[in-house]
Order: C-alpha cells, then sequence, then structure tokens
C-alpha cells in the first residue's frame, strides 16, 4: 500500500494548525466579537432564524444524516452504493467520533461564551480558552464550537470518499466546511462563541477523521497481511 495518500494531508493538517495558534495569538476574537455585540449584549441572540432554524433546525437535521449513514452500512443507498462496507462504516464512524471529541471537550472546558463576558454586558472576565482550569467567573463549556461540529464532524468523510470517487470526497469536504463555517457565524452573531471557537473545531475534526482513516488503513492493511500469511502457511 502507497503511503503517499496517508502522508499528503499531514503536512497541511501541520500548517492548518500552526495559522490557528496565530489567529489565537492576533487577539482577533475580540475585535469580531465587538462588531457583533455591544456593552449590553448581542442583539442578534435570539433572533428567529439563527435560533430555530441554523440551531435547532441544523442540529436535528445532522442527527437525521449521522443516523442514515449508520443505516447506510448494512443497507446503502445513493451514492452510497458506491462505497465499500468498510468505507461507509469509516465514514459514520468518523461523523459520530469527531461529535464526540468536541463535547468531551466542551465539558471539560471552563471557557464561557461571548455573552457571559463583562464587556458584553455578562459576569465573566475574558480568559483564553488554553488557560485550562482558570475560571472566568462565567458558566464555561463553551470551547470549541459544538454547534459547528453539526456540520464539520462529516469532514472525515473525505478520507472515506477519495478511494472511490475523488470528486465526491472534494465536494463532501467542501460542503462540509462550508455548512461548518455557516453555523459557526450564525452563533457567533448570537454571542455564543468566537471565531477561534468554530476554526479549532474544524480543525479537530478534520484530525479525528484522519487518525480514523489512518486506523482503518492499518487494519486493513494487518488483515491483508494476516490472510497471507496463512495462504503461505496452507501452501497455497
Amino acid at each position: 500500500m502507497s503511503r503517499s495518500p496517508l502522508v499528503r494531508p499531514f503536512p497541511l493538517t501541520l500548517l492548518a494548525l500552526l495559522l490557528l495558534l496565530l489567529w489565537d495569538a492576533s487577539g482577533l476574537d475580540l475585535v469580531l466579537a465587538r462588531a457583533m455585540g455591544t456593552p449590553l449584549g448581542f442583539p442578534w441572540r435570539d433572533n428567529w432564524f439563527l435560533v430555530n432554524v441554523m440551531h435547532e433546525g441544523a442540529k436535528a437535521l445532522s442527527w437525521v444524516l449521522t443516523m442514515a449513514l449508520f443505516v447506510a452500512i448494512p443497507w446503502p443507498f445513493g451514492a452510497l452504493r458506491r462505497l465499500g462496507r468498510s468505507d461507509r462504516v469509516q465514514l459514520a464512524i468518523s461523523a459520530l467520533a469527531s461529535v464526540a471529541v468536541i463535547s468531551l471537550m466542551k465539558r471539560a472546558s471552563s471557557t464561557s461564551c461571548p455573552w457571559d463576558l463583562q464587556v458584553f454586558g455578562g459576569a465573566a472576565q475574558y480568559v483564553s480558552h488554553w488557560s485550562w482550569g482558570m475560571r472566568d467567573g462565567g458558566g464555561g463549556n463553551c470551547f470549541p464550537a459544538g454547534h459547528a461540529s453539526a456540520a464539520f464532524a462529516y469532514m472525515g468523510g473525505y478520507f472515506a470518499w477519495r478511494r472511490t470517487s475523488p470528486s465526491i470526497a472534494r465536494g463532501w469536504l467542501a460542503c462540509s466546511m462550508i455548512a461548518g463555517l455557516a453555523l459557526g457565524l450564525a452563533q457567533q452573531w448570537r454571542g455564543a462563541h468566537f471565531m477561534s471557537h468554530t476554526l479549532w473545531t474544524a480543525w479537530l475534526c478534520w484530525v479525528t477523521g484522519y487518525v480514523i482513516e489512518l486506523a482503518m488503513r492499518w487494519r486493513a492493511a494487518r488483515s491483508t497481511g494476516d490472510a497471507a500469511r496463512q495462504r503461505s502457511l496452507n501452501g497455497t
């Protein structure tokens, strides 16, 4: 098995990490948040479209899609028929695993949402999301952006598709990224997250999908090696 398909995303992943760290150091989170909020709060926090369509509706749709991917493992439908069973398993597991990773990180985070900060009418002080264990006086559990993972979670599907259809893989990745960014921006307008929260969610979901890809390829290579050794022992 050629290593290049697995190695190629690695430098891009590291480059994205570097850019994210530079964003964190830039202080642009507060600059953008101030463009959307006021000392009295975020005017769009209770906007009907952002709450009911971009938040609740998108979250429900994401869970329906995830369940459909699991149903498609034994009973493929539509374009999913073009994928082998192992690829369909990878597609579904990478989505669910990405959501789980983001959810666990949010539970452990002491970072509060922008709408909780004093500068926007709340009670919390601004504290970097990397200051683990340092309380900011707010409710916490706001980093990374959980809602954006409703779309970014599907980025790992790129790896499942690219062996069968590179064009679908690229389209799948682009749609996941665009939808995730749209959901992240919707939450930012409401004051629920900083831009960095959304960007880190994208990176973490990509890394989760990449790790699952490596694990699946390692498992496939091991199974192939075991089968070859068994044939050798049987003299075939």
